[in-house]
């Protein structure tokens, strides 16, 4: 889809740079030409060597690992931006870290996912992309228009082609159900739920499966797969209970501590995610595939600098 407005203007930070060159060539303009500098001491200079007034600035930077240093730099880079007279600064936040503290479960506890929303807006942002953010509330934390994509058309398309048979979707917890119903309906198949119970942080435990997933085809649906335990724990439940075979997907592969031994221990056939974070682990998972979110951001790129609608990229 190539385009040529000059007034449009991608750039990127170090989080990943990957998927910013595959949007700037899907929708066929330079990637900025700016660079990130760390003095001996840790602190981050940002230095853009091109002309941003009066351009509709595009920044893509995924909050991960590591979350503090990559927050940091989207931080800084939009300052530089608002202070180099941008016209709009696009803040496109694939994966938006520090989401799961997103209130406070018990007493004393900060909400962060509120906190990183204030300093994007305070430090100059006038916009936010992101996608399937781990609680739809905190698009409400931002007092600027955020949009908000979802990963489950990129995913249903992909099962959709690979045409299995006898798909049941499944939920790994309550709070997932409404993804899983998306999925359900775009592959046109039943909903299960799995019921368990989470006694601390990145430990569950499955207690009983609702719904009916004997001698099909499983799929799991999850937005975030980090230590993969709920993946695993599920897998091994649903096969348990019966399912043929267990497939699992998600949006965002964190992938961290034991996630990729997890993953080839697990009873699932292969697990797909996208490419919102990459995957710079030694050794991945061969059960692991990557699909690409390049050209959703690409269009609704192209769509908010046009003044165009964007809704039909949230379906």
């Amino acid at each position: 889809m190539p385009y040529g407005d000059p007034k449009l203007k991608v750039f990127t930070c170090n989080s990943n740079p990957e998927l910013a060159k595959e949007i700037a060539n899907h929708i066929d303009v330079p990637l900025g030409d700016a660079e990130v500098i760390r003095f001996s001491d840790g602190e981050i200079q940002i230095r853009l060597r091109e002309s941003v007034r009066g351009s509709n600035v595009f920044l893509i930077q995924s909050t991960s690992s590591p979350v503090n240093d990559h927050l940091m730099e989207v931080l800084v880079m939009t300052d530089a931006l608002k202070r180099a007279s941008a016209k709009s600064i696009n803040v496109v936040i694939p994966y938006y870290g520090y989401a799961r503290q997103d209130r406070k479960a018990t007493s004393r506890d900060p909400i962060t996912a509120k906190l990183v929303a204030n300093l994007i807006e305070k430090a100059g942002a006038t916009r936010v992309i992101t996608m399937d953010l781990h609680a739809m509330q905190i698009q409400g934390f931002f007092d600027i228009p955020v949009d908000h994509l979802l990963g489950v058309p990129t995913l249903g398309q992909y099962y959709r082609d690979k045409n299995l048979p006898d798909v049941v979707v499944v939920s790994p917890d309550h709070g997932g159900v409404v993804r899983a119903r998306r999925l359900a309906d775009y592959l046109r198949a039943p909903l299960a739920i799995i019921d368990k119970r989470r006694p601390e942080p990145n430990v569950s435990e499955v207690m009983n499966i609702i719904g009916n997933i004997r001698g099909k085809t499983a799929i799991l649906i999850d937005d975030i797969i980090d230590t993969a335990g709920t993946l695993s724990l599920a897998a091994h439940a649903l096969k348990e209970y019966g399912a043929r075979e267990v497939y699992a997907c998600g949006t965002h592969a964190v992938l961290s501590g034991p996630a990729m031994k997890r993953i080839d221990d697990s009873p699932l056939c292969e697990l797909v995610v996208t490419n919102t974070i990459p995957i710079r682990h030694p050794e991945p998972s061969p059960k692991i595939k990557v699909l690409s979110v390049a050209p959703l951001l690409g269009n609704a790129i192209v769509r908010v600098h046009e003044d165009q609608s964007i809704s039909s990229l949230f379906e």
